[in-house]
């Protein structure tokens, strides 16, 4: 099963695994993190329900919603309507829908592990970001957990803190920072034999004029 066909298929109870995983309190710091202004655009990544959009929304901001998975774009819009704040649009994270230079932040958590190359991702979202704009990714620590690759369609099993600082910064990035964000990710295997408890990072950085 590749990640669209899980996504897919959990969306209708996105909602309820989402909070077993971690807490909201992975939003408020990510959010904290980029000090949004109200009226100000922001692009949430992997997207899934709106867990970050919702958050985002709350604080007077508007948001373009992207995911790749029609179904989590549907549970999305149930939950918020029509709320003229939010624009959803269905995109692949190597090819995002959105203009150059033309959000303020960029927000992508639990997100990075599932993309084909966590890199040209990076990339991508720095070229939507508007020069001053901010790009926030809250992610998993390097593990050792198998079944989640298995079980939850994972690309990656978290990663290093220096790559995803070095990618940052290749991408043009300034005052970049990578750092524990003080919350873990918790699920249990399906058959109830491992556990996997994985700190998250989150990584932030600044896009300059001529990046």
């Amino acid at each position: 099963m590749n990640s669209m066909q899980y996504f897919d298929e959990v969306a209708h109870q996105w909602d309820r695994l989402r909070r077993t995983f971690f807490s909201e309190s992975v939003r408020e710091k990510a959010i904290s993190i980029a000090s949004v202004q109200p009226g100000k655009l922001a692009a949430d990544i992997g997207a899934g329900t709106g867990f970050v959009t919702e958050g985002l929304v709350q604080r007077g901001l508007r948001v373009i919603a992207v995911d790749h998975s029609e179904a989590m774009i549907l549970e999305m819009k149930k939950k918020f309507g029509d709320i003229d704040a939010i624009d959803y649009r269905k995109g692949e994270a190597e090819n995002l829908p959105i203009e150059d230079e033309s959000v303020d932040y960029v927000f992508a958590n639990m997100f990075l592990h599932h993309v084909e190359s966590p890199p040209t991702a990076i990339k991508e979202m720095v070229r939507i970001l508007k020069p001053g704009g901010m790009l926030v990714i809250t992610d998993l620590d390097e593990h050792d957990f198998e079944f989640l690759k298995r079980e939850q369609s994972d690309r990656w099993m978290g990663f290093r803190r220096e790559d995803v600082k070095r990618w940052f910064i290749e991408a043009g990035l300034k005052r970049v920072i990578v750092s524990c964000l003080g919350e873990n990710c918790c699920a249990q295997s399906s058959r109830g034999d491992e556990y996997a408890k994985v700190g998250i990072f989150a990584a932030s950085g600044e896009k300059t004029l001529g990046c």
